[in-house]
């Protein structure tokens, strides 16, 4: 029986809602709440967006895990016959989350094209953008802390499943990208929005998409991977060398960095914000070093890097930045390099993630990229000492690509390598982060940043 009522509301959802998803969000990708049981969900908003059947049922839920409370979106659906998509999102009782119902979803396209409403969610196409209703969905399956939907092979709408209040850091930025006339992003197209706890907040973007782009780790561990196939090889010799592309990358990401500083501003860095920055530093270390042991051999060199970022003696620019840079977040089109998700680190408080912040952040997270990259097809195996050699001359030959175009496009911090000591600290902080997370979700990776770290901290890199 479909909990809509003859009145268009649904009176039996709350209590369904709170009775199945404590169990079913730890299963789920984008949940960022994995660290602690749940304690209750409970349903906040509840907006019928389609019905009665199939039903679709916009919710805003607010999941409570000891002293933290934190508001999730999603999307319920609830039909007669049983759906067809993925058991993962049965709900039981005849519910589903219904991101991968294409008949669904196929709604929530023409609403943002017609600029409609339904209860406090505004459907929205950004000015002067024509878009084509009527477009059937398909979710990306691959995404993690959020779910985005492809229509027709000409859009993308990113749902954002964690929510916080204002206008999301991601189309924020992406707006005033465009409006400063970047060639390095996608064009937003339209939104969702509505209120959490009184405010407004962002529910969701929508830009064109490019279904001949190619993301950028995809190409580096291909690169990777035709270099080990022939250990007789140079990196240089390779037949899929990627240092070229690291120099165009690089050119990319310093011509976004200066988008962003014309765009949104950018100040000096005080005292204060040296030391503010160094004492985040040294906490996350301490946080981290306490529950990997691995870590602590590392502290006191790691804690004498960090406060090298307080002796620094020329000035550092702040300035909004991506703040989760990789070469997962950037795509390969026919004409260039595009940069995606300018939501920051998810683990971030969102607050931090609005700081201003040196460019030479993002440059350090592309630089820990490649040596991710380099290193993933040795995860786990016994790789003999010239694999691990060639994939460390990889690894050396497009950071330094990388930087070289970096510093070859003037962006804000010109040649990242004249910052020797700020990169390092950043690069540092980085993979301490990369040890917390490798340790929690991906013990086998903890090798590749603890390598990192002593390398850097032994003199040998």
């Amino acid at each position: 029986m479909s909990p809509l009522s003859d009145h268009g509301s649904a009176p039996e959802l709350p209590g369904r809602l709170a009775a199945v998803l404590p169990g079913w969000l730890p299963g789920q990708r984008w949940f960022a709440g994995k660290d602690r049981p749940i304690d209750a969900v409970r349903p906040a908003a509840l907006t019928v967006l389609a019905g009665p059947d199939p039903l679709l049922v916009h919710a805003i839920v607010d999941v409570v895990q000891g002293d933290r409370t934190e508001a999730y979106q999603l999307l319920i659906g609830w039909r007669s016959k049983t759906p067809e998509v993925a058991s993962a999102a049965l709900l039981g009782d005849g519910l589903y989350e219904a991101s991968g119902d294409a008949d669904l979803t196929a709604g929530l396209l023409d609403r943002i094209a017609a600029g409609s409403t339904a209860g406090s969610l505004s459907f929205a196409a950004e000015p002067e953008a024509t878009l084509q209703a009527g477009l059937r969905a398909w979710p990306i399956t691959a995404e993690q802390s959020n779910t985005s939907l492809v229509y027709g092979g000409q859009y993308i709408l990113k749902l954002f499943r964690k929510l916080s209040p204002g206008t999301n850091k991601d189309l924020l930025l992406h707006r005033g990208l465009q409006a400063a006339g970047c060639k390095h992003v996608a064009r937003v197209v339209g939104s969702i929005s509505g209120e959490l706890d009184g405010l407004p907040a962002t529910m969701g973007m929508l830009q064109e998409f490019l279904p001949d782009a190619v993301d950028g780790w995809a190409m580096a561990t291909t690169s990777v991977r035709d270099l080990l196939a022939d250990p007789d090889q140079a990196p240089g010799e390779a037949g899929g060398d990627f240092a070229a592309e690291s120099e165009r990358l690089g050119i990319a990401v310093a011509e976004v960095h200066a988008d962003l500083a014309r765009a949104f501003g950018s100040e000096p860095a005080g005292a204060d914000e040296l030391d503010r920055m160094v004492r985040a530093m040294t906490d996350r270390l301490d946080l981290v070093a306490a529950a990997v042991p691995e870590l602590a051999a590392y502290a006191p060199a790691l804690r004498d890097a960090f406060e090298a970022v307080r002796a620094h003696g020329s000035p550092m620019s702040l300035q909004y930045i991506h703040g989760d840079l990789h070469l997962g977040q950037v795509l390969r089109t026919v004409s260039g390099w595009l940069l995606l998700d300018f939501e920051g680190e998810p683990a971030v408080p969102v607050e931090q993630r609005h700081a201003p912040s040196s460019p030479l952040r993002d440059v350090a997270g592309m630089l820990r990229s490649f040596d991710y990259a380099a290193h993933q097809r040795l995860v786990g195996q016994h790789a003999p000492p010239e694999a691990t050699r060639h994939a460390m001359e990889w690894a050396r030959r497009n950071r330094d690509a990388f930087c070289a175009g970096y510093a070859r496009a003037g962006g804000p911090v010109g040649d990242p390598l004249a910052h020797a000591e700020l990169l390092r600290a950043f690069e540092l902080d980085k993979a301490v982060y990369e040890v917390a997370y490798e340790h929690a979700n991906r013990p086998d990776w903890l090798a590749v940043p603890l390598a990192a770290i002593a390398r850097s901290t032994d003199g040998s890199e």
